[in-house]
């Protein structure tokens, strides 16, 4: 199996969320995944996400990668903080803490490893709609 693997260095400053998601935008369609298809806004979404935690929370640049190969696509985010990933449960009107949340919602198995002095946050969506997923839902995650 062949897998391509595109990534982009993220400065530590909110702005550069919008980037990242153009510069994905770019890399999907390349890949064959157009903007029409409910896949690429999954994948931007997750993106966003993932890039936003990155930049706010540990105020330090990051990676973006994103390979290509096999049943699906894989997002990571790398940073240099090496406090892990603490899910929050918004309440009401909050206006943060939904991040990972909807990563847990929206990607078929996400998790997080140690990189270095740092972590990568990762998620996986597949290309093919998986079965008894509802609404961007899969039944069988895999939290690390």
């Amino acid at each position: 199996m062949q897998v391509l693997q595109v990534q982009l260095e993220v400065g530590p400053d909110p702005a550069e969320v919008g980037r990242a998601r153009r510069w994905a935008r770019s890399r999907l369609a390349g890949s064959g995944i157009g903007d029409d298809e409910s896949l690429a806004d999954t994948l931007l979404l997750l993106i966003s996400e993932l890039v936003t935690n990155a930049v706010v929370h540990t105020g330090c640049p990051a990676v973006l990668r994103m390979l290509f190969g096999g049943a699906g696509v894989r997002v990571e985010v790398a940073d240099a903080s090496d406090r892990p990933p603490k899910p929050r449960h918004a309440e009401g009107d909050d206006t943060n803490g939904r991040g990972l949340e909807l990563v847990d919602g929206l990607a078929d198995r996400w998790g997080w490893q140690r990189e270095g002095a740092g972590k990568s946050i990762w998620c996986e969506v597949d290309r093919a709609p998986a079965a008894g997923r509802v609404a961007g839902v899969s039944p069988s995650r895999v939290h690390c």
